[in-house]
């Protein structure tokens, strides 16, 4: 019995669904990648043709398969403390800007989008207790998402390679994790600072719970999207946050060249974007 194959027709159908679906555009130059976890799927379901299992994956009540095959396409590749400059940026001029302004004892939100497996969330949370003497007068609640269930796991259990910990610096490695046969174990009372939670960026229904932020961490997401997804997501966040709210993206990013619904705010350690005050 030979092995199914998939066809450019097939590619291009699977590749307009995912779009639809996810947001995330495969261009003709990852097809390698995308068909080999198609295939991988299609094998560990038992469809004999790419029709059988395309056909199970768009009405596929449960959306099991569309899940575990979404955990399959999404790159998760960081570690801690990337950029370093952007937690600086929070802790010096972000936070500062934020309290001036508040007045209300709501707590000061942060959602963090991906999460991948943790890193950045994290980070800003060990950079919170290392580096802002106010944390003790404000509550501070951090979102972490991520569409990837698996790699939502493995935030949770807060283990991790020393290449991951590899910029962290050594008093603080020494302080917050434990050093085990299988890795860095993150301890508990930074694991429980952060809240993990799956969001789809691209479906309206699953980002509609989340508002109130004052300051979005998005990072290197948006270059895998398209002009008109990159569009969506900009106003998805600009719907998340509260009036004069922050939103950092990755270094290559630029939020003047997705939407002109934010304007560009220049600190002494990073470029951000600002919604619009009240």
């Amino acid at each position: 019995m030979t092995s199914p194959t998939l066809s450019d027709e097939d590619f291009d159908k699977f590749r307009e669904f995912f779009y639809r679906k996810t947001g995330i555009q495969f261009e003709a130059s990852k097809r390698y990648f995308v068909d080999k976890r198609l295939l991988d799927r299609m094998a560990a379901t038992d469809s004999a043709s790419f029709r059988a299992y395309f056909t199970m994956l768009r009405f596929q009540a449960s959306g099991e398969e569309l899940q575990s095959l979404t955990n399959l396409m999404t790159v998760n590749e960081t570690y801690f403390f990337r950029e370093e400059y952007q937690f600086r940026c929070l802790v010096n001029s972000l936070l500062p800007d934020l309290i001036a302004r508040k007045k209300d004892k709501a707590p000061l939100r942060i959602w963090v989008l991906p999460s991948s497996s943790g890193e950045e969330a994290y980070s800003i949370a060990i950079c919170l207790l290392e580096r802002w003497a106010l944390l003790n007068e404000y509550d501070i609640e951090i979102v972490a998402s991520d569409i990837d269930t698996h790699i939502l796991a493995a935030a949770r259990a807060g283990l991790y390679s020393p290449r991951a910990v590899a910029q962290m610096p050594a008093s603080y490695l020494q302080k917050y994790f434990r050093h085990t046969s299988a890795g860095y174990q993150l301890i508990d009372d930074v694991r429980s600072s952060v809240e993990f939670t799956r969001v789809n960026l691209s479906d309206r229904a699953d980002t509609r719970g989340y508002r109130d932020f004052d300051v979005v961490f998005c990072r290197n997401l948006l270059i895998y999207f398209d002009d008109v997804s990159r569009k969506a997501a900009a106003e998805t966040f600009y719907d998340a946050m509260k009036p004069g709210g922050f939103i950092c993206l990755g270094h290559s990013e630029s939020m003047s060249r997705i939407s002109s619904l934010y304007r560009v705010r220049k600190f002494p350690e990073a470029i951000v974007y600002q919604k619009a005050m009240e």
